[in-house]
C-alpha cells in the first residue's frame, strides 16, 4: 500500500491508549478528514466511493454551530443524522475502504455521547437561510451568507475577508459586593455606591442600585437593576425591566411578558419547539431566578435574588456592545470601574485582617435605622468567618479555587452572610451558560490573597515575638 494509511499511523502513535478511547469519535472523524485530503497518500478511493463528500458536508453543517449558539444540540444531531445518512448511500462502493469504516465509527460514538437518536430530521447540505428580521442569529446568517456571494463574486478585485466572520458574543456579570466581570474578561470588585450604567448603546440600557453592606466597610451590593430594550422598529416598542429586592417579576413594568410577533421556532430542554416572540421573559424559580431573552437583538440576561441582594449576569453581541456615541462612554462592563471605586488592587483582593471585628458591624446591623437603610434585615445569615471557616464553607460550592472562589471568602469576612456563597456559586454557573469562550472561563488573582493573608500574620507575630524579647531585655537590664 504504500503511504496508504499513514494519517492512521500517525493517530496512533502521537495519542496513548487512554486518550485514544477517550477522544476516539474525534480520532475517526479527523482520520476521515486526514485520509479524504490526501487520497494520492492514503488509501485508494474509487470514483464510485463519495465518503469524502460526506465528510464535507458534515463540516460545512457544523462548522458554525458552537455550545452558547441556542438549539446547538439538535443542529448538531441533525448534522449527525445527515452525515449518517450520507454514509450509507455509499457504502456499497465504499466497501472495505479504511476512510469509510473510519467515519462510521466515529458517527456512532458521537451520536451515543450527544445522545443523538437514530430516527428525526437530518440538516440539509444545501440549507435555505430564511431571513427573518427579528432573530439577530437569522439576521446575520442572512448577512453572512449574501456578503459570502458578493465576496465571491468579486474575489479578484475586491477583499471581503471581513465578511465571512460570524458573530462574536460578550458575556458581563455582577455579583456579590459586588464583583464585576467586564467584556474583557477584567475581574474588579468595587465600591459604586448608589446608581451606575453597567451597559448603555443604542440597543440596551443596564442600571444598577448598589447599597452598603456593613457599616465600617465600603462594600456595597446590589438591591435594584434596571434594564431597558430599546425600541427596533418592526420588532419591538421600549420595554423596561425592574428588579428590586424581595420583587423579581415575571413581567416588564406595564405587565407584559413579552413583546413583537412570533418570529421564530425555539427548542427546549426536552425536544419541543414552539414559537417565541422577539422579546419575551422565562420564570425559572419564581421571585428568585428570571431570564430575559431579546432574540431581535441577540442578548439573554439573567437576574436572580440570592439572599438580600440581586446578581445579573448578561451575554450581547459585540458589535452591538460597541454601538454607543462619547455621551455613552461610562459603562462598567465596557471600562470597568473608576479607579476610585476600586476595592481590589489590580485584581488581588485585600481581605479583611480582623473578621471578630465583624461582631460589632452585625449588632449594628441588627438596629432598625442601618437595616432599613441598607436593605439588609433580616440578617438570619449572619455570623463572624473567619479566614479558615469561610474558605470551608466557599469549598462546599466553589471546588476550583478561582476568583469567584476568592470573591466569595471576601465577601463572607466582609459580611457574615452565607448568602453570598451561594451568589457566587451561581454567578459562576451562569458566567458557564452564557460566556461564549470556555477557554476564558477560568480567572485566577495574580497574587493569593490568602498567601497575603499569611504573610500578614507571619508578620505580626514576628514583630509581637520581637517587642516580647525587646521588653524581656529591658527588664533583664534592670
Amino acid at each position: 500500500m504504500g503511504r496508504a494509511g499513514c494519517c492512521c499511523r500517525e493517530a496512533e502513535r502521537l495519542a496513548s491508549p487512554s486518550l485514544v478511547r477517550r477522544f476516539r469519535p474525534l480520532l475517526l472523524l479527523i482520520i476521515a478528514l486526514c485520509c479524504g485530503a490526501h487520497i494520492g497518500q492514503c488509501q485508494v478511493v474509487t470514483p464510485q466511493c463519495r465518503i469524502q463528500k460526506c465528510t464535507t458536508d458534515f463540516v460545512s453543517l457544523t462548522s458554525h454551530l458552537t455550545p452558547a449558539v441556542d438549539g446547538f444540540h439538535t443542529e448538531f444531531c441533525k448534522a449527525l443524522r445527515a452525515y449518517s445518512a450520507c454514509t450509507q448511500r455509499t457504502a456499497k462502493s465504499c466497501r472495505g475502504n479504511l476512510v469509510f469504516h473510519s467515519a462510521v465509527l466515529g458517527i456512532s460514538d458521537l451520536m451515543s455521547q450527544r445522545n443523538c437518536s437514530r430516527d428525526g430530521p437530518t440538516s440539509s447540505t444545501h440549507p435555505e437561510v430564511v431571513h427573518e428580521p427579528c432573530n439577530y442569529h437569522s439576521r446575520t446568517q442572512h448577512a453572512h451568507a449574501h456578503s459570502h456571494t458578493h465576496a465571491h463574486a468579486h474575489s479578484n478585485s475586491h477583499n471581503h475577508g471581513h465578511g465571512h466572520s460570524r458573530p462574536g458574543y460578550l458575556f458581563c456579570g455582577l455579583f456579590g459586593d459586588p464583583h464585576l466581570r467586564t467584556f474583557k474578561d477584567s475581574f474588579q470588585t468595587c465600591k459604586v455606591e448608589g446608581a451606575w450604567p453597567l451597559i448603555d448603546n443604542d440597543y440596551l440600557s443596564v442600571q444598577v442600585t448598589n447599597v452598603p453592606v456593613v457599616p465600617g466597610s465600603s462594600a456595597t451590593a446590589t438591591n435594584k437593576i434596571t434594564i431597558i430594550f430599546k425600541p427596533y422598529e418592526g420588532c419591538t416598542e421600549q420595554r423596561v425591566y425592574q428588579a428590586v429586592t424581595d420583587s423579581l417579576p415575571a413581567a416588564f413594568d406595564d405587565g407584559t411578558i413579552s413583546s413583537g410577533d412570533p418570529i421564530h421556532t425555539s427548542t427546549g430542554v426536552e425536544g419541543a419547539t414552539g414559537k417565541v416572540r422577539a422579546l419575551w421573559i422565562s420564570e425559572r424559580s419564581p421571585g428568585r431566578h428570571v431570564e430575559l431573552h431579546a432574540g431581535y437583538i441577540g442578548v439573554t440576561v439573567i437576574v436572580r435574588q440570592l439572599g438580600r441582594y440581586l446578581t445579573l449576569a448578561v451575554r450581547i453581541p459585540e458589535e452591538l456592545a460597541q454601538a454607543y456615541d462619547a455621551t455613552q462612554d461610562l459603562q462598567l462592563c465596557l471600562n470597568g470601574c473608576p479607579s476610585g471605586e476600586r476595592i481590589d488592587q489590580a485584581g488581588h483582593l485585600p481581605l479583611p485582617l480582623s473578621p471578630p471585628a465583624l461582631g460589632l458591624q452585625l449588632q449594628q446591623l441588627r438596629r432598625p435605622s442601618f437595616a432599613s437603610q441598607t436593605q439588609a434585615s433580616p440578617y438570619v445569615s449572619a455570623q463572624v468567618f473567619g479566614v479558615e471557616g469561610a474558605k470551608e464553607r466557599c469549598r462546599e460550592q466553589l471546588e476550583v479555587q478561582d476568583i469567584y472562589f476568592h470573591s466569595c471568602v471576601f465577601d463572607l469576612l466582609t459580611t457574615g452572610d452565607a448568602n453570598f456563597t451561594v451568589a457566587a456559586y451561581s454567578a459562576q454557573k451562569d458566567m458557564e451558560s452564557l460566556h461564549p469562550h470556555q477557554d476564558r472561563w477560568r480567572i485566577y488573582p495574580p497574587r493569593s490573597a490568602m498567601s497575603t493573608l499569611c504573610s500578614y500574620s507571619k508578620l505580626v507575630e514576628q514583630l509581637a515575638l520581637l517587642l516580647l524579647c525587646a521588653i524581656s531585655m529591658a527588664v533583664m537590664s534592670e
